[in-house]
């Protein structure tokens, strides 16, 4: 059941349970059920889109560069709103950084385990990550669990706002199908929830972190947001969540069954994954 769902069944004059009581049983928190989003002005989407856009092409360069990409189409826009805009998009330029800031101590972080392992079977490896969808008149975010040697997305979700109950509840559908014995994220605040944490702890998956940056370690998310932009969302304005999530439904089973990949012989992930999953 997604969010959008637990919010739609929750019954504000209830005889029985107060909103907080329904939350519970529904494992949805009350700051997702009272959540209206707010108007973004059409500029500013305008401008994440061409954001977007731009970091398709371009992984690798920053803010200023974006900046001046803005100011050549027409947006007076400096180094630090475009800075902000990223940061707002989960953006991040894909260029190896010195390790000069101090960890986050707010969260555990753990190591990444992937250094010189060879990726050999299905479920062995299973990475997930967040991306911004542009809608007209606003955004949602998109995200994806992808099994790293078939290239097959194991589930996926939507949501408007980037708490972690919309990343929890595609995990927990993806570990009722399969298992995988190594899961590996950034260290984003979905993937260092509680909530996330728990979910793979009480599976017994060894949680991999990337440290350094995600062009390095979670290169096959990247390409499979580069896929799913370039051949379905940017070739369609969509105008609500229901649109885009129709559209995704039928991209990801085109993206799994029929669509041939170079790196896999040309076969389908789905051929891959079953095969010898």
């Amino acid at each position: 059941m997604t969010i959008a769902e637990k919010r739609q069944r929750i019954e504000p004059a209830h005889p029985n349970l107060t909103i907080a009581e329904q939350c519970q049983l529904f494992g949805l928190s009350r700051s997702s059920y009272y959540y209206h989003r707010q108007a973004t002005s059409p500029e500013k989407e305008a401008i994440m889109r061409l954001i977007d856009e731009h970091y398709l092409q371009y992984p690798h360069e920053g803010a200023r560069k974006v900046s001046r990409m803005l100011k050549s189409k027409g947006f007076a826009v400096g180094r630090y709103r475009a800075l902000s805009l990223m940061k707002e998009m989960g953006i991040e330029p894909i260029y190896p950084k010195p390790n000069t800031s101090a960890p986050n101590r707010a969260h555990e972080v753990y190591p990444y385990l992937l250094r010189d392992v060879d990726i050999t079977r299905p479920n062995q490896v299973w990475s997930s990550d967040v991306t911004y969808v542009p809608l007209l008149g606003g955004h949602v975010y998109l995200m994806a669990i992808i099994d790293w040697y078939s290239r097959y997305v194991i589930d996926w979700e939507l949501s408007i706002t980037l708490e972690a109950e919309f990343c929890v509840c595609a995990l927990k559908r993806a570990l009722e199908k399969n298992r995988c014995d190594i899961f590996n994220t950034d260290q984003g605040a979905q993937f260092t929830s509680r909530a996330w944490i728990e979910t793979l702890k009480s599976k017994h998956i060894s949680i991999s972190m990337d440290g350094r940056g995600r062009c390095l370690d979670n290169v096959f998310v990247e390409r499979l947001w580069r896929s799913v932009k370039q051949e379905c969302i940017y070739r369609h304005q969509f105008e609500s969540v229901k649109s885009v999530k129709k559209a995704l439904t039928d991209y990801f089973d085109y993206y799994n069954n029929k669509r041939l990949h170079q790196s896999l012989d040309y076969r389908t992930p789905a051929d891959v994954y079953f095969s010898t999953a």
